[in-house]
């Protein structure tokens, strides 16, 4: 007796009757043909320096000097080997491995920037000052991951990271103005992250309200009221409303004066720090800890659980008001950090690429954190492209880092899963 196949181009099934994804290696191709036609035929014939270090620093490490023709080649021949390889893979019946991915996207972007720096004016880049901006700028992306992550995995949608960011940095601005103390908005950021995720606790949980449908109803709230506060309040009286201190950046002795990554790490504000922290305590707690159990079992089954005796909703609203904790930090880098005031929706839609990085990174911390550093490094690619004089419009060098969101969750990420329960009320009884 025969059974039929499915031969459709995105997936087919095996005889034992497992699905295979074709998603992964037609988008790792086409990528690489990309690469092939930009990167190795169209590539400028200009010698790329990238510069390891800065002239000022303990150790000079000598500068990285490609011509440009040569790694577009090779990055195109690795990338087109990659490709073929992932669809072996599948055609086996395996999945694709995330090393192979791994690998694809770094020489992706390694064969990118000597395409496009090679066709700047200067073709000459600071590669320590691209990676540590990089990191900065994912700061505040870390952030709103990590509330994510723990909103999610205790089965709350949390849409809102835009309002907590916005609004923990309005807070910081204002409080750290009054006080005249940097560490006092820290604090005050905080506490208004927390505020709004205590309506979103309290509506998503409490009176079982769309999820989704709060989270955007607070981005708008918060946008408003801030940007109400901040037109007729903070532009009114600057100087008393709206000129916070900055956080002192702390050097690290030794560790600091490591080559590349020492000024990347080791020279950060407080906020820096405990971003390192936050990840750590998170994914500690998260998979090696009896609260952690019980957070992803209320993600997770949360029937199940309340047999056991956990308090779901307790454990949720719990979770999600942490979670405002965590955001109200990364919105306190907006402030006392990036720039000494507030400015109207100056977190220009990062919760959103937050949640992305969440996706990205399979709603676990660790992931969570470098899908960030990934968005962070093509924000940061934007600004310095378009101080180099690169021959591509600066429409699309602002469209990257939502460009590289796009592929990231759509075409890389693969099959994720959600928590089970995640954006389910749970009724006890």
């Amino acid at each position: 007796m025969s059974t039929a196949v499915s031969t459709a181009p995105e997936q087919s099934t095996t005889r034992a009757g497992a699905v295979r994804s074709w998603k992964t290696p037609i988008t790792l191709a086409v990528l690489a043909v990309f690469a092939l036609l930009v990167f190795a035929i169209g590539a400028p014939g200009n010698e790329v320096t990238f510069r390891l270090s800065d002239p000022g620093d303990a150790i000079v490490l000598p500068p990285i000097v490609i011509f440009a023709p040569v790694m577009g080649w090779i990055g195109a021949v690795i990338m087109l080997a990659a490709a073929a390889l992932a669809f072996v893979q599948i055609r086996a019946g395996r999945p694709v491995p995330g090393w192979l991915i791994a690998v694809f996207a770094v020489v992706f972007v390694a064969a990118f920037l000597s395409w496009i720096v090679g066709s700047a004016r200067t073709p000459n880049v600071a590669l320590y000052g691209l990676l540590a901006g990089s990191v900065t700028l994912a700061v505040p992306l870390i952030f709103g991951s990590l509330s994510g992550v723990l909103c999610e995995r205790s089965g709350v949608i949390n849409i809102a990271i835009e309002g907590q960011l916005l609004f923990g940095a309005f807070s910081a601005a204002v409080a750290g103005s009054l006080s005249g103390s940097a560490f006092v908005g820290l604090l005050a950021a905080a506490v208004g992250g927390v505020l709004v995720s205590l309506v979103l606790a309290v509506f998503s949980i409490k009176y079982l309200v769309n999820q989704v449908i709060v989270g955007v109803v607070l981005n708008v709230l918060v946008s408003g009221l801030t940007g109400f506060l901040f037109s007729t309040v903070l532009s009114a009286d600057a100087g008393t409303w709206n000129s916070p201190p900055r956080l002192p950046v702390i050097s690290i002795p030794f560790l600091s004066d490591i080559p590349i990554i020492g000024p990347i790490l080791f020279e950060q504000t407080i906020v820096g720090y405990l971003m390192y922290v936050a990840v750590a305590v998170i994914y500690v707690g998260l998979f090696h800890t009896k609260w952690g159990l019980r957070t992803r079992a209320v993600g997770e089954h949360p029937k199940a659980a309340d047999t056991l005796g956990v308090k779901v909703n307790r454990m949720r609203f719990m979770n999600v008001s942490l979670a405002g904790v965590v955001a109200g930090l990364g919105g306190a880098f907006f402030t006392l950090v990036s720039v000494s005031s507030f400015g109207r929706d100056m977190t220009a839609g990062q919760g959103y690429i937050a949640l992305a990085a969440l996706i990205f990174g399979r709603w676990n911390p660790i992931g969570a954190f470098f899908a960030a550093l990934l968005f962070g490094f093509a924000t940061n690619l934007q600004y310095v492209l378009s101080f180099l004089g690169t021959p591509v419009p600066n429409q699309f060098l602002a469209m990257l880092p939502y460009i590289v969101t796009i592929f990231a969750v759509a075409g890389l990420v693969g099959r994720s899963r959600a928590p089970a329960a995640n954006g389910v009320p749970y009724i006890k009884g």
